[in-house]
């Protein structure tokens, strides 16, 4: 039962970490009807006044690519785009746990 992980770390510009949290937020309400999605959480760091990590879990790769595709992600990155310094990401096999 191997699915698609990824954790994604956002660096905001200063003082713009709590607007882009809320984007996701948001984001992740309209995850509910996504298809292939399983997890899409929302953390931001107790020491870290611009970090915002996203943990994903998906039923494949191919279900989070077709995931970017949607007019409201489209919409999400090009709004959220001008809050961000930058993005890394971690691709993971999930084998399971808790809630998956």
């Amino acid at each position: 039962m191997n699915k698609f992980g990824l954790y994604t770390k956002f660096t905001t510009h200063e003082g713009r970490r709590d607007e882009l949290a809320g984007m996701l937020l948001e984001a992740a309400q309209g995850m509910a009807s996504v298809e292939g999605c399983d997890v899409y959480a929302i953390n931001i760091p107790d020491e870290d006044p611009t970090g915002v990590w996203v943990t994903e879990v998906w039923n494949d790769s191919s279900a989070h690519q077709a995931s970017l595709s949607l007019e409201e992600a489209k919409s999400l990155i090009q709004k959220a785009r001008p809050l961000i310094a930058g993005i890394e990401q971690i691709k993971l096999t999930t084998l399971g746990g808790k809630g998956i």
